[in-house]
């Protein structure tokens, strides 16, 4: 049998210090690209706050939207009881009359049956049955007539108050749903801001605002009186605080802003941005003057008031007062000329 001679080793490294070599380059290469990779979750964060911001802005017009609905309801169902009151009141002084002329006719030595009907404890099938007696004189034919006229529209009155007050429940709900739906949303953007490295918060506020520190003076003429006054208004408002749901006058939310600004120059405007993107005429960005109001997103969730110089007052997020900031902060859906 032939002899094996083991392989003598070579001078150049071995297999074992290859690989060792090629896994601390791997890992030199990880930790250099480590940085990039690291700043992405904050990226990420940050983006989610936004987000979250936006949609918390868009559930609170919601809430504005329907608390303005349950406001109106409210108003309508207290005005249809003073309204079912006074007709209440009527019919009951109807019924006291036709009762005083039974009681007359009674000791006169006769009651009328359609009379004597009205005391039973069915008025209603009183009423059904005294169109057709024919002893009935004529006076108290017509006041007949008109004691079932009032009964009927009572009971219309009434059935269309429950209506109402089923619809005011409605709304309740729906304000209470939109609420939870906000506190919600900035509960979560308020935790992942706070995860966030102070350096990280302060860039992502400063990605958020004006870089001015100056508080510029309209650039232009205001397009009337009432757009002067709303605007001082608003400049007034300077420095109090953003709270969802508010207008005024010690905190606002965005439309509650320019709600409260154009109250002050006596006009009412819509509660939520939507509504007040309608308000009045629109005009393009360009041609914009003081007073105007500056609608932004596809959904008009937002709203500022237009001040000059390219520059917008607005309320314009929890945790940020009342400021003023560039017009092109976020997209621009639409400029409405009050």
């Amino acid at each position: 049998m032939g002899s094996h001679r083991r392989t003598a080793p070579s001078s150049g490294p071995d297999r074992s210090t290859v690989v060792a070599l090629g896994l601390l380059s791997a890992a030199a290469t990880a930790l250099g690209a480590a940085p990039p990779s690291a700043a992405a979750p904050y990226d990420d964060t940050r983006a989610d706050v936004d987000r979250l911001y936006q949609e918390a802005e868009k559930a609170t017009e919601a809430y504005n939207a329907a608390d303005e609905r349950a406001d109106g309801l409210r108003r309508q169902i207290a005005a249809m009881q003073d309204g079912i009151a006074r007709k209440q009141s009527r019919v009951n002084t109807m019924r006291e009359s036709l009762g005083s002329l039974a009681g007359a006719q009674y000791r006169s030595g006769g009651l009328e049956p359609a009379l004597a009907l009205l005391l039973s404890d069915d008025p209603e099938d009183y009423l059904e049955k005294a169109s057709v007696l024919d002893r009935i004189s004529v006076h108290q034919t017509g006041e007949l007539s008109r004691l079932r006229s009032a009964l009927r529209s009572l009971a219309q009155d009434r059935t269309e108050a429950a209506g109402r007050l089923g619809a005011l429940e409605r709304s309740r709900k729906a304000v209470a749903a939109h609420k939870r739906t906000v506190e919600k949303k900035l509960a979560e953007a308020r935790r992942l801001l706070g995860s966030l490295p102070a350096g990280e918060r302060a860039a992502w506020d400063r990605a958020t605002r004006s870089a001015r520190t100056d508080l510029p003076g309209p650039g232009a003429v205001p397009s009337s009186a009432r757009a002067a006054a709303a605007v001082a208004a608003a400049r007034s408002a300077l420095g109090r605080p953003y709270v969802w749901g508010a207008n005024g006058p010690s905190g606002f939310d965005c439309s509650g802003l320019t709600q409260w600004s154009y109250a002050q120059a006596g006009v009412a405007l819509p509660r939520t941005s939507q509504a007040q993107r309608y308000a009045g005429r629109q005009v393009p960005l360009s041609e914009a003057r003081p007073g105007d109001l500056v609608v932004y997103r596809s959904d008009a969730s937002h709203v500022g008031m237009y001040m000059g110089n390219g520059q917008v007052i607005h309320a314009p997020y929890p945790g940020a007062p009342v400021r003023y900031d560039p017009v092109g902060m976020m997209p621009v859906s639409s400029v409405t000329r009050v």
